[in-house]
């Protein structure tokens, strides 16, 4: 397959192989920031075939997993709304809420629905003017700007039965609370090339002259994450701390301007909770005051819900990378795709559900 094939060589695999095992001479810990990642190593066993002194932990890269559980039953509660059509990609849909999830909402006769992009809820809401439409917004930098052009597009055309409740996360402040922690283990990281895409590396350079660590914007096929695993290398064994872009065919240092624009037009960079980790400064995005009509969370006062994580779930220490699935006690027990105790279950990008759909039940 012509654009893919490619980046799935086994022979050039096999080169940076060979490569990555001349350049390293002591143990080193990676971490892999995207969930898209995780699931690409899992799947083509790369963790398996690396030399035993390179680890690769698993990063908080995954929206849906780190979307916190009171934002789940603000969901649900606004999805329960008789006058609400609420819309969703369908990867939030079996996240676990602190009694149900929006699949049983809909089972309940809640107007739950699939969309595949933001601006198809705004369809809804202008052709459904007898309703409150309602689009959950989860998701990186990366979904960030079609969910503000969904807000911008609705406030141009004066569709006022349109709102978003937002759980929008940054990557920057997760990486440095990771570094900063007293129990870090990460010693370079593979940024989320996608991430990178819309905001460029830039913001990445302090952080990796700060804390002494190479940060590698680094694709998705197992090439990519081959030779961004390479690079890291080279780098920690040459006692390098810089920002190096493997994903050279979609990532530019100063990203994708247009859509960071519109970004900064409609949203505003906030304190944010994590799920399993806790509240982050400054890592995440609300609706300005200017679009303050568009916020579900206002709209439909549901503000003063909090919930307490499950004691069961060890999603937190999993999405810092100190432990992984394996290691939980629930995990392939009381906690599989078909009773989850957390969103990293039943993620399309969750680390758990990377281990038990391939089977990788030992650490």
């Amino acid at each position: 397959m012509k654009y893919l094939d490619e980046f799935r060589d086994p022979v050039l695999a096999k080169k940076i192989l060979a490569q990555i095992k001349a350049a390293v001479t002591r143990p080193w810990v990676i971490m892999e920031i995207c969930g898209g990642q995780t699931h690409s190593i899992i799947r083509n066993g790369i963790d398996q075939v690396l030399p035993p002194e390179i680890e690769l932990v698993h990063g908080p890269g995954c929206p849906v997993c780190v979307t916190p559980l009171e934002i789940i039953d603000k969901a649900i509660a606004i999805a329960s709304r008789p006058e609400v059509i609420f819309t969703s990609f369908g990867d939030m849909l079996r996240v676990p809420g602190s009694e149900k999830d929006l699949f049983m909402v809909k089972s309940e006769g809640g107007d739950v629905r699939t969309v595949y992009s933001p601006l198809e809820a705004v369809t809804i809401a202008r052709e459904n003017p007898d309703k409150e439409v309602v689009f959950f917004a989860v998701g990186f930098e990366t979904t960030a700007p079609g969910n503000a052009m969904a807000i911008h597009q609705a406030h141009e055309e004066g569709i006022t039965n349109f709102s978003e409740l937002v759980s929008h996360v940054l990557v920057p402040p997760a990486m440095e609370a990771l570094l900063s922690a007293p129990q870090n283990r990460v010693q370079a990281y593979l940024a989320a090339g996608h991430v990178c895409t819309i905001m460029g590396w830039k913001e990445y350079e302090p952080i990796a002259e700060k804390y002494k660590v190479p940060i590698v914007p680094t694709g998705f096929e197992p090439l990519d994450i081959l030779e961004g695993i390479l690079l890291a290398v080279r780098q920690l064994e040459a006692g390098r701390y810089e920002v190096e872009n493997q994903y050279v065919r979609s990532v530019r240092r100063e990203g994708n301007r247009s859509a960071q624009d519109l970004i900064q037009e409609v949203y505003e960079v906030a304190p944010r909770k994590w799920r399993g980790i806790g509240e982050i400064p400054q890592s995440g995005m609300r609706i300005r005051k200017k679009y303050a009509a568009y916020d579900a969370e206002r709209k439909f006062s549901v503000g003063d819900i909090h919930t307490a994580e499950p004691e069961l779930c060890i999603s937190g220490t999993i999405l810092q990378g100190l432990k992984k699935p394996p290691e939980c006690p629930a995990f392939g027990k009381e906690c599989t795709p078909m009773t989850p105790l957390g969103a990293t279950m039943v993620s399309g990008e969750g680390a758990c559900a990377a281990y038990f759909k391939y089977q990788r039940l030992e650490v």
